[in-house]
């Protein structure tokens, strides 16, 4: 498996890719932001944003690789803000449903932390739907756990769920907690 981050440019010759992924990744109940059915035009469209986004400096999109396929992918918001550019939010990690349990989460989420934090970011957060095979992953992983938010959003059905924050600090911030 290889995981690398995308150029804008990169990001545009692979969105069918992405939009496959993201439609899989909705239609297998994951709670990222899109009620199902998700249609592969919005797809298109909502990946096409996110090159702007990279391109733009405020986005950055790592994909996974494995047995010749885009199998998962990662990303991090980047803040603008000069009071929170020490900061990013990790948002859409996705794998295949094909390519779960195989590791490529894991992977993605530490090539991201490693990358932040070579980028001077001492703090990374995320949330993510309450009692998701993801919260797992997190905990796992070192993340802390701030809270939960009850009703936060739909899921991929419509029904309303609560989400819960966690938290990462990263570099120098991480070995002195």
């Amino acid at each position: 498996m290889t995981v690398s981050r995308l150029a804008a440019a990169e990001l545009h010759d692979v969105t069918g890719e992405l939009a496959d992924l993201l439609t899989d990744t909705v239609d297998g109940g994951a709670s990222i932001g899109f009620l199902a059915p998700l249609g592969r035009e919005a797809a298109l469209a909502w990946w096409r944003e996110r090159a702007d986004a990279v391109a733009a400096g405020h986005h950055a999109v790592w994909v996974a690789h494995a047995g010749g396929r885009l199998t998962g992918t990662i990303a991090l918001a980047l803040p603008d803000k000069p009071n929170s550019r020490h900061r990013a939010e990790l948002v859409k990690l996705m794998v295949h449903r094909d390519g779960r349990g195989q590791g490529i989460a894991r992977r993605l989420l530490a090539t991201v932390e490693t990358a932040a934090a070579d980028a001077g970011i001492t703090l990374l957060h995320l949330d993510t739907e309450t009692g998701s095979p993801a919260e797992s992953l997190y905990r796992s992983a070192g993340w802390t756990r701030a809270g939960e938010i009850p009703d936060y959003a739909a899921a991929p059905s419509g029904e309303l769920r609560p989400t819960t924050l966690y938290y990462k600090r990263l570099g120098a911030l991480a070995a002195g907690a």
